[in-house]
C-alpha cells in the first residue's frame, strides 16, 4: 500500500522524534487530511526547489515515515499538525493523484549503536566544535546543552543540523547512514569545515576592519592637515583648483581635456599624500607642459637660409642645396612636406652640425636625440604611468624642453640603435617617422594622441646598415669624405678659431697659412672627416702654450715648427705608453 507523501522545503528529521510542521498550501492541507482519515501515517519529503505546486521529480528520494498525533485547524484555513517520526525510508513510485503525492517506501535499518562510548565521545567532540562555530553563526549553546542532557541522540543531530545551518544534501546524506557512529563522523566532518572556513572569514573581516580604519584615520589626519595648511595659508584646495583652471585653459584637444578631467577628478579624490595621488599630480603636470598648438611663427627666408648654411658649412654643395629644396617647400607648403632627411657618412663630416643649422635657418628650436646603444623602445613610446619612475618617451621630452610642437629633431646615429627583450626601439620609431601615423602619436605615459607632423625630424647615420622599412621612411643623402682643399678652407674658416677658444689663444698671435695647415692634415690626420684635424690643432697650441710658459705670444707656426711640436707630443705620448707597458 502507498503512504501519503508530504513535501517540506529545507527539512530534514531524523526518526524517533516528534515534529511540529504548519501547513497553509492546499495540497499539503490534502495530505494530511487524507493520511488523517486512513493510516495516519505520512513521509515528510525534502524538495530539492522551492517550486508550487511541485512535482515528483522536485523530490529526495529518501524522507523520514511518521505517524500523525494530531491535527489543529486554524480559522484561516491553515493546520498544525504534530507528526512523530518513526524511521528514515527511501521512496519509489511517487505518484500524485487528486494534488496528494503517494508512493512506495522501504525502511533504512538503522543499527542503534547509542550507548558506545565512541559514539559518545562523537557527541561530546560535535558539541564542543560547535561551542566555536556560536561564535560566528550567533546561536544559543545553552539549548544545545540541554539537548544533550535531556534527549537522546537523534534530537542532537536533528539540533545541530538546524543550528549550523547544514545545507539539505548533506542532512539527507547523514539521514541515510547506517549507524549513528557514521553520522556523528559526518557531522563532525562537516561542523569542522565550517570552522574552518568561519576561521578564514573571520581573518579576512579584521583585515578588512582595519584597512577601514586605516583609512579612516589616515583620512581624519588628512582633514587636519587640509585645516593646518588653510591656517597656514597652504591650502591643497588651491593648487587642486589652478590645476583644474590650467587644464580648461589649455590649448589641449578635447580627448586630451576630457582624459586630464578624468585623472583630476581621479586625484581629488585621493589623499593628498598618497603615492597614487602624487602619480596622477605629477602626470597632470607632464601633460601641461606639452606645447599643446605652440609653435615657433618665424618666416622661412630662403637668400638666409643659405647664407646660414654657406657661413657653417664649407664644401658640400649638393648637401646644401638639396637642403634648400626641403625648405623651399616648406615655404610653398606652409607644412612639413616632403621625405625626412637622413645624412650618411663618416664620422667628423658634420652630419649633426647639419641639423643645427637647419634649425637655425628655419627659425625654430633644435633638439638632439642620441640612438647609440637605444634598445628599449621605452626611450620612444615612454612608460606606463604606474611604472616606478616612469616618464614620457624622449620625443615627448624634447617638445616639452622646445615648448613648442614644430621644433627640429635630429635623431643622431640611428643606425647604431640595439633591440632585446624590452622590445624592438626601431618599429617604434617607424610611427614616429610615418607622416600617416605621427599625426596621433600615442606615448604610453601620457596615453592622449599628439600630433607630430610639424616637427622636422633629421636623422645621421655612419652607415646603411639600417631596415629596408627605416629607409623607406627617410630620403639618404650620402655625405662624401672633404677634399684636401675643404678641409683646408674649413681649418682656416673654423678649425683654428675653435682651437683657440678651446686653448685661450687670441687668434691674432696665431699665424698659420695654408700651406702649414696642408702639412698637418697630409702628415697628421688620415680621416674622411675633420674631427681629427680640430684634435690635431688643439694639440699644437696647447704645446705652444707649455713651450712659452703659458703665454699665447704671437707665433708663426710653419711646417718645422708645427713638426718640433707635434713630434715632441707623439714622442712624449708613445713613451708613456712603452712605459705603462713594462710596468704592468
Amino acid at each position: 500500500m502507498k503512504e501519503y507523501i508530504l513535501p517540506v522545503r529545507d527539512l530534514v528529521v531524523h526518526p524517533g522524534l516528534t515534529v511540529p510542521v504548519y501547513i497553509d498550501n492546499p495540497m499539503s492541507i490534502a495530505c494530511i487530511e487524507a493520511a488523517a482519515e486512513s493510516t495516519h501515517r505520512v513521509v515528510l519529503a525534502a524538495q530539492h526547489s522551492w517550486n508550487y505546486p511541485t512535482s515528483p521529480d522536485d523530490l529526495y528520494n529518501v524522507g523520514t515515515v511518521g505517524d500523525v498525533a494530531q491535527v489543529l485547524r486554524m480559522p484561516d484555513g491553515a493546520i498544525h499538525a504534530i507528526i512523530r517520526t518513526t524511521a528514515a525510508v527511501k521512496l519509489s513510485g511517487v505518484v500524485v493523484e487528486n494534488g496528494v503525492f503517494s508512493g512506495d517506501i522501504s525502511e533504512i535499518p538503522v543499527l542503534d549503536d547509542m550507548a558506545f562510548e565512541q559514539t559518545v565521545a562523537l557527541r561530546d567532540r560535535v558539541a564542543e566544535n560547535m561551542q566555536l562555530l556560536s561564535a560566528t553563526r550567533r546561536f544559543k549553546m545553552d539549548k544545545l546543552r540541554n539537548i544533550v542532557q535531556n534527549y537522546p541522540l537523534p534530537a542532537f543531530v536533528d539540533a545541530v543540523i538546524q543550528m549550523a545551518d547544514i545545507d539539505t544534501d548533506t542532512a539527507i546524506t547523514i539521514l541515510c547512514t547506517g549507524t549513528w557512529r557514521e553520522k556523528l563522523i559526518l557531522l563532525l566532518e562537516h561542523i569542522n569545515l565550517m570552522c574552518e572556513t568561519a576561521k578564514i572569514e573571520e581573518t579576512i573581516n579584521r583585515r578588512v576592519q582595519q584597512q577601514m580604519e586605516s583609512g579612516r584615520r589616515e583620512a581624519i589626519l588628512q582633514e587636519k592637515m587640509r585645516a593646518i595648511q588653510k591656517e597656514m595659508g597652504e591650502d591643497d584646495d588651491i593648487d587642486g583648483e589652478n590645476l583644474r583652471r590650467a587644464i580648461e585653459k589649455s590649448a589641449m584637444p578635447a580627448a586630451a581635456r576630457e582624459k586630464a578631467m578624468s585623472e583630476w577628478r581621479r586625484m581629488r579624490q585621493m589623499a593628498p599624500m598618497s603615492n597614487d595621488g602624487a602619480i596622477l599630480k605629477a602626470y597632470l603636470d607632464e601633460l601641461l607642459a606639452m606645447p599643446w598648438g605652440k609653435s615657433d611663427k618665424s618666416k622661412i627666408d630662403l637668400d638666409a637660409a643659405r647664407k646660414i648654411l654657406d657661413s657653417r658649412h664649407s664644401g658640400m654643395q649638393a648637401v646644401k642645396d638639396r637642403i634648400l629644396e626641403h625648405i623651399a617647400v616648406m615655404k610653398k607648403t606652409a607644412r612639413n612636406q616632403g621625405s625626412i632627411l637622413c645624412f650618411v657618412g663618416a664620422p667628423g663630416v658634420g652630419k649633426t652640425s647639419l641639423g643645427k643649422s637647419i634649425a637655425e635657418a628655419l627659425g625654430r628650436k633644435y633638439q638632439r636625440i642620441s640612438l647609440g646603444g637605444i634598445s628599449d623602445e621605452a626611450h620612444f613610446r615612454g612608460h606606463r604611468k604606474t611604472y616606478l619612475g616612469s616618464q614620457p618617451g624622449r620625443i615627448m621630452d624634447a617638445l616639452k624642453r622646445c615648448k613648442a610642437d614644430n621644433p627640429v629633431i635630429v635623431l643622431d646615429e640611428i643606425d647604431k640603435m640595439g633591440r632585446d627583450y624590452r622590445g624592438d626601439p626601431e618599429s617604434a620609431l617607424l610611427e614616429v617617422l610615418d607622416p600617416e601615423q605621427n599625426k596621433t602619436f600615442r606615448d604610453h605615459y601620457l596615453e592622449v594622441d599628439f600630433d607630430l607632423s610639424n616637427i622636422v625630424f633629421i636623422a645621421t647615420a655612419n652607415s646603411l646598415n639600417l631596415s629596408s622599412a627605416l629607409k623607406d621612411r627617410m630620403e639618404i643623402i650620402e655625405i662624401p669624405g672633404y677634399t684636401e682643399d675643404e678641409k683646408v678652407n674649413i681649418a682656416r674658416e673654423h678649425l683654428v678659431r675653435r682651437a683657440a677658444d678651446d686653448t685661450g689663444w687670441n687668434t691674432e698671435n696665431i699665424v698659420i697659412d695654408d700651406d702649414a695647415i696642408r702639412h698637418i692634415i697630409r702628415k697628421y690626420t688620415s680621416e674622411e672627416g675633420v674631427r681629427e684635424l680640430q684634435r690635431t690643432l688643439t694639440a699644437m697650441l696647447r704645446r705652444a702654450l707649455l713651450e712659452n710658459n703659458g703665454d699665447d705670444i704671437k707665433t708663426e707656426f710653419t711646417t718645422d715648427k708645427i713638426d718640433k711640436l707635434l713630434s715632441v707630443r707623439k714622442t712624449a705620448g708613445m713613451s708613456k705608453k712603452i712605459g705603462f707597458g713594462i710596468n704592468a
